[in-house]
């Protein structure tokens, strides 16, 4: 949601973004978590702030990735609870080797694993292997596979229903992060 650098949104304005991204109203939110619709409002206002357990309660049940969750209490002005440590890190190897086993059993179906932002992490021989002959400009680290999927002289040239992919893959963009299609425009 924020980048380094990017002015924080309030917390109020988080919590509407994912209450409004989940489908789910103020009603709904405020009777599954237990407190008052209006509480809930005046969060959302910025009229009150949510403590710590607010926070993590609402959070919990919008179902925020943790990486949000931090944003949420860093914006209410809390310290982050959930600690993020880079795939690439040596403490993570025995869990890259672990993803890495599960991508190879899927074989010889293509497999891949991505990060938040679509760049390609880890892949099969077989998803590689549909990337053979593509330009150089789409295959420099880190390969982004929604742009490597898009780009005119990408993938989409080898796929014979691009139009209904296209719009899953643009759907689920939207999904994902909500404005961030009509910027593709």
């Amino acid at each position: 949601m924020s980048s380094e650098g990017a002015v924080a949104a309030p917390a109020g304005a988080l919590l509407r973004r994912w209450r409004t991204r989940r489908g789910v109203s103020q009603q709904e939110l405020s009777s599954e978590t237990g407190i008052s619709s209006r509480h809930l409002s005046f969060l959302e206002t910025g009229r009150a702030r949510p403590s710590r357990q607010m926070a993590l309660r609402l959070a919990e049940h919008l179902e925020l990735p943790l990486r949000d969750r931090n944003e949420l209490l860093v914006a209410a002005g809390h310290a982050p609870q959930y600690s993020h440590t880079p795939l690439a890190a040596e403490s993570m190897r025995d869990v890259r080797r672990s993803l890495q086993g599960l991508i190879d059993a899927h074989q010889p179906c293509p497999a891949m694993a991505v990060d938040p932002l679509w760049n390609l992490v880890l892949a099969n021989d077989s998803a590689l292997a549909l990337a053979d002959g593509m330009p150089d400009e789409l295959m420099t680290d880190p390969i982004n596979v929604m742009r490597l999927l898009l780009h005119p002289a990408g993938l989409r040239g080898r796929m014979p229903d691009f139009p209904a992919y296209s719009a899953h893959l643009l759907n689920r963009l939207q999904c994902l992060a909500p404005g961030s299609v009509e910027a593709l425009n």
